[in-house]
């Protein structure tokens, strides 16, 4: 089969002008569904967000190869978007995305589509593919662009031979879904050997299964091993070999420095312990800092993301509960006793806070849960709910639910391993019954005897400080966690502030949330301001694209200020950092709050002090776009 077989000239898009990854991937499903390879779209399309999820389809060199495989898809199907003014995508090397292909795969045991699929990984990497492709003016040129590169016969890189080679090398690739990035690390890890004058065989683990699987005898003559994968591979025939592990985007964007590395020798020896269970490297640890490091990230990530409707949906309606009964009711001549009762006085706003209330009461739970979900799968799940469940209910908190959600997952492992030698018979009845039993018990116990007193005690410190603070350091800390929103928009240190921002929601202190958000929302709109205002600052297209930043930005979507950043880094970024650091502080000085952790200007209403909160965010726009104004250089220059 060859790729074009797989193009519908309907899913092609030679001009596509989405603004955000979002936008980019629901693009490329419409796409995908007028060819009507697909029977569901938004299912599809769940499919497909929840594949990014996992890391970013992003490979580098502005392109993009999202997929997703499952039932809502009736054959396989490629859609493709060539985007002239590029996107941010969170690739691999940070470029915008100026090329994508969606690849949409049937949930079925045929699986005659990875051929064709892994062919377009390997051919995406050729820069006069991409380059013709983009430049292609038709859909039916495009296809024919396709058709002049496409060969029945895979792409195949030459190797060393055994014999002239300079080290022998062996590797090993796999992403989660195993069809692109399985593949293109695999020709570029044969790429970079071969220029290193080294002979390599490439094991991949994609979708279909293991190809081309190294031999006994091929792992006790190798050099050195590259391990480059997301997902488990059968590590213990490796003990003993110098192995490197890294994720699977090394092997594509960092080919050459590693099989570099292997050449070097300066590779750690793999171990195994005497069960023949994978163990750490000896010298390093195992996996590098790095990947370790991503992997908890990717956890946290899981979590956070399953936890934030509960927050924004349940904060917001007792959001609006306060906001009820401070239209309704005169505070200054009520009870004492009357107040202590805000947000419940009259019936609406009761029914409001009961209902936001019990939306609140899931979000340590649903944190705890997928976090360890995220590590153990599906029987993590009820064990990471009950951690959660304790810690939301005990003094621990938020950070409780966090170390609940990482025990939960890595404790279900732990009991993966025990009950592996198990007899078949009672192996089957173990997650519905032994990782629920032992595992609710023993995260129980730990819970309640070992983390709930000191992090309790712990949590109690923090917001009891976050509390009382007052003067300076409350005015620092809204500067620095709304700076961080505009380091990397969207980056880890974003993430960071936001991660923190909500946790304050859950331990009661609003405030910093009502600084991260502003901060959140200073980089867009200042850039639009500095459009308008200061013209030779910027190109033609950045001047008329400018103006829509304003409603991405009182949406609280900083990513609009990325294509602005990404063109002039050393500018922008430190232009829109002061600006949002300045809306942080004033936020915090003007003692506004926030109990929803998104919305923008669609929840200012529930704003704490709204009004000089939109004054905050005015300030610190003006003083950004000012900045932008000095810093940048005119355009002719």
């Amino acid at each position: 089969m060859r790729i074009s077989d797989l193009l519908d000239l309907r899913s092609i898009d030679l001009k596509a002008a989405p603004k955000t990854k979002q936008e980019t991937l629901e693009m490329a499903c419409e796409l995908m569904n007028k060819s009507g390879k697909l029977n569901d779209l938004k299912a599809y399309e769940k499919q497909v967000f929840a594949r990014e999820e996992e890391g970013t389809t992003g490979v580098g060199d502005g392109i993009a190869i999202p997929h997703g495989r499952c039932a809502a898809v009736n054959a396989p199907g490629l859609a493709a978007m060539v985007i002239p003014e590029g996107v941010d995508f969170d690739s691999m090397d940070g470029a915008p995305v100026t090329l994508l292909f969606l690849i949409a795969a049937p949930d079925t045991k045929d699986n005659v589509h990875l051929e064709v699929l892994s062919k377009l990984s390997v051919l995406m990497m050729q820069e006069e593919f991409a380059d013709k492709l983009r430049a292609a003016k038709t859909p039916e040129e495009f296809v024919s662009v396709i058709d002049e590169f496409d060969t029945e016969e895979k792409p195949k890189t030459e190797t060393v031979s055994k014999e002239e080679a300079k080290k022998k090398i062996l590797a090993v690739t796999s992403c989660p879904t195993g069809i692109a990035h399985t593949y293109m690390a695999a020709e570029a890890l044969e790429k970079a050997a071969k220029a290193n004058d080294c002979f390599i065989k490439v094991e991949t683990r994609g979708s279909s299964g293991a190809k081309n699987v190294v031999t006994e005898d091929e792992i006790r003559e190798a050099d050195a091993i590259i391990v480059a994968a997301d997902t488990k591979v059968p590590m213990a025939r490796f003990a003993g070999k110098k192995v490197i592990e890294c994720q699977v985007s090394d092997g594509i964007g960092k080919a050459d420095e590693l099989i570099k590395r292997a050449v070097s020798g300066n590779v750690p020896v793999y171990n195994a312990d005497a069960a023949g269970n994978d163990s750490d490297s000896a010298s390093e640890g195992g996996k590098s800092g790095g990947s370790m490091a991503h992997q908890l990230y990717m956890h946290l990530m899981n979590g956070v993301s399953h936890m934030l409707p509960f927050v924004v949906g349940g904060g917001i309606l007792i959001a609006i509960a306060f906001l009820i009964d401070t239209m309704s009711v005169d505070m200054a001549s009520v009870s004492a006793e009357v107040r202590a009762n805000f947000g419940t006085i009259t019936p609406l706003a009761a029914t409001f806070k009961g209902i936001g209330n019990a939306a609140f009461s899931f979000m340590l739970p649903i944190l705890a849960g997928y976090i360890a979900m995220s590590i153990a799968d599906r029987p993590g799940l009820a064990v990471g709910f009950v951690g959660g469940y304790i810690a939301a209910n005990g003094k621990s908190g938020f950070l409780g639910a966090l170390l609940a959600g990482f025990i939960a997952g890595y404790l279900i492992l732990i009991l993966k391993q025990a009950f592996d030698k198990l007899p078949r018979t009672i192996e089957k009845i173990a997650p519905v019954l032994l990782y629920p039993v032992i595992g609710i018990l023993l995260i129980g116990l730990i819970m309640n005897f070992i983390v709930e007193p000191p992090v309790g005690a712990l949590n109690q410190a923090l917001n009891n400080g976050l509390a009382g603070m007052s003067g300076s350091s409350k005015i620092l800390l809204g500067a620095i966690v709304a700076g961080m929103m505009a380091i990397d928009m969207g980056g880890p240190f974003n993430k960071a502030a936001y991660v923190f921002g909500t946790a304050s929601i859950v331990s009661g202190n609003y405030d910093v949330m009502a600084a991260v958000m502003i901060g959140g929302m200073v980089p867009p709109c200042a850039i639009a301001l500095a459009t308008m205002i200061f013209k030779n600052k910027f190109t033609k297209e950045q001047r008329e694209s400018g103006p829509t930043n304003f409603i991405m930005g009182l949406a609280f979507i900083t990513e609009g200020a990325i294509p602005y950043a990404a063109s002039d880094p050393l500018r922008v970024i430190p232009s829109c950092v002061i600006g949002s650091a300045v809306a942080g502080a004033l936020s915090m000085v003007f003692g506004c709050t926030l109990m929803a952790p998104h919305g923008g200007i669609f929840v200012f209403p529930v704003v704490g002090n709204s009004l000089m909160y939109l004054a905050a965010l005015v300030v610190g726009t003006v003083v950004s776009a000012i900045a932008l104004g000095i810093l940048k250089k005119n355009v002719e220059q």
